[in-house]
């Protein structure tokens, strides 16, 4: 597992060590397993749960402190509530949540899979942990002097006490490859701009290579080639090079058509000639959190050997204001052949999409393009940070992402497109111009997209509100939150693997 905590899975056995995490029902119930362990303390909990008035409610806990009977240094009764059985996709957040509640001094953690009705079954258990791993990511890898625990330790130990460990241990390798790729997403985005620009970018989707992935970095002498002026226009005014990368998982059937994942990576976002304002644009080193999670879901598909054949491809700029950078006014030609009138620089991550979008249909004809970005505002103005805009030229694929969304807690919700939308774009000097002002402005980006598809089917995610700076949870404490892994990996494997 990357990362500081190391999962193992056992039998039910009370621990000589660390803090012990149990779950409990209404009135105080356990599960026979639990029953059995608590035995020692029964009354100790008993007494306790009564002067707290504890009761088992759903996001309470009771803390006893080195509880004489037993060994460990702490219990923790954690309430799960009258219908935790009738939730069966909040087993990962009540990992999170349980393992949260451990102190983070605590070097060894264990919690028993068992809820009052009985144990979980491996699945279960391994969503408890995969929760539990999300929890613990942290990122402060630049403090020189850490505000937590001196005497925490270097790497903490979780155990989940399971019916069947082998049967859990074994579900839980494909959700360490989710962890992996979640905490990958999340390191990319949440470092500073001046260690990951395009070309550290790149060099860091290269590391897949030990997973089986074939990776082509394509430099600007490529691009050029290629003619993606649309993407080379917004990384002019940077001293950094722009690069694209693709990234190949050949897990599937040999000649099936890809599934392809595509993702915005502006390293920094300056706004350009159309300069943002001052306050908040630190923020702007996340704005490429579409192209971070294009390579997590790479990652995770590569880690648990997906039977798929996938994509990934990612457009790196940094879009800067110097003298050499593109002006508004400026009518680029992309690689499609159409002309783009830029109205704003600051609508930069559609130009880069735009090429890339072009260049992953007709090079690769995959199945289905889906697109990952922190596009526009206006997203954010629609839907909060709670759920990501879904918009697609076709429905089977919405409604699979949709179910994905529900599944996995990275909800999206579908918005329109239309003809009406797509006017707003039309330019009185080229073949369309790159925004369509205020008004349904993350529909008419889309619009945009949309015109770099051809028919092939296509998503594409806005994620402004989730990708980063979204609403901690019990399984994301960090400001770049990975969002988007765990949904694709869940459309790959449900809909898309034979």
């Amino acid at each position: 597992m990357a990362g500081a905590l190391k999962i193992g899975f056992s039998s039910y056995s009370a621990p000589d060590e660390g803090v012990l995490l149990v779950f409990a029902g209404p009135n105080l119930k356990f599960g026979p397993a639990t029953q059995a362990l608590l035995k020692p303390v029964a009354d100790l909990v008993a007494r306790a749960a009564a002067a707290d008035r504890f009761k088992g409610k759903s996001g309470s806990s009771l803390d006893l402190v080195a509880p004489q009977g037993l060994k460990v240094a702490r219990l923790i009764v954690v309430g799960v509530g009258a219908d935790a059985e009738a939730k069966p996709d909040d087993k990962v957040k009540l990992g999170g949540s349980a393992f949260g509640r451990a102190p983070a001094s605590a070097g060894e953690v264990t919690i028993v899979a068992e809820f009052p009705s009985g144990p979980l079954t491996p699945d279960q258990a391994a969503d408890i942990a995969l929760g539990a791993a999300l929890r613990a990511y942290s990122f402060d890898r630049y403090k020189t002097k850490k505000k937590s625990d001196e005497d925490a330790p270097k790497q903490r130990r979780l155990t989940v006490c399971v019916d069947a460990p082998d049967k859990a241990r074994k579900a839980f390798a494909s959700r360490e490859a989710i962890a992996e790729g979640v905490v990958m997403a999340r390191d990319l985005v949440n470092e500073p701009a001046n260690v990951l620009y395009p070309e550290e970018f790149a060099r860091r989707a290269t590391t897949l290579k030990k997973l089986g992935v074939e990776v082509e970095v394509l430099d600007k002498k490529a691009l050029t080639r290629l003619k993606m002026n649309a993407l080379l226009g917004v990384g002019q005014g940077s001293i950094r090079e722009s690069r694209v990368v693709v990234m190949r998982w050949n897990g599937g059937k040999k000649g099936a058509k890809p599934l392809a994942f595509i993702g915005k990576g502006v390293c920094f976002d300056t706004g350009g000639i159309s300069i943002k304002p001052a306050a908040g644009m630190e923020d702007m080193k996340g704005d490429m959190a579409g192209a971070a999670c294009v390579v997590g879901l790479m990652h995770t598909l590569a880690a648990r050997k997906a039977k798929v054949n996938a994509i990934g491809a990612i457009g790196l700029v940094e879009n800067m204001p110097d003298g050499n950078a593109q002006r508004p006014g400026d009518i680029v030609t992309s690689m499609s052949g159409q002309t783009i009138e830029i109205i704003n620089t600051d609508a930069e991550g559609r130009l880069v999409l735009a090429d890339v979008l072009w260049y992953v249909g007709k090079t690769y004809k995959p199945e289905f393009m889906v697109d990952l970005a922190t596009l526009t505002g206006a997203i954010i103005v629609s839907l909060g940070h709670e759920y990501a805009g879904l918009f697609s030229n076709d429905d089977k694929l919405a409604e699979r992402l949709a179910e994905a969304g529900k599944l996995t807690g990275e909800r999206v919700w579908r918005m329109p497109l239309g003809p009406e939308y797509d006017k707003q774009i039309d330019s009185k000097f080229a073949d369309m111009k790159n925004t369509g002002g205020r008004m349904g402005g993350a529909i008419t980006a889309a619009q945009f997209l949309q015109r770099f598809v051809d028919k092939i089917p296509w998503a594409h995610l806005d994620i402004a509100g989730t990708g980063m700076g979204s609403p901690q949870s019990d399984i994301n404490k960090s400001w770049g939150s990975g969002f988007g892994v765990r949904l694709l990996d869940r459309l790959v494997a449900d809909s898309y693997e034979k």
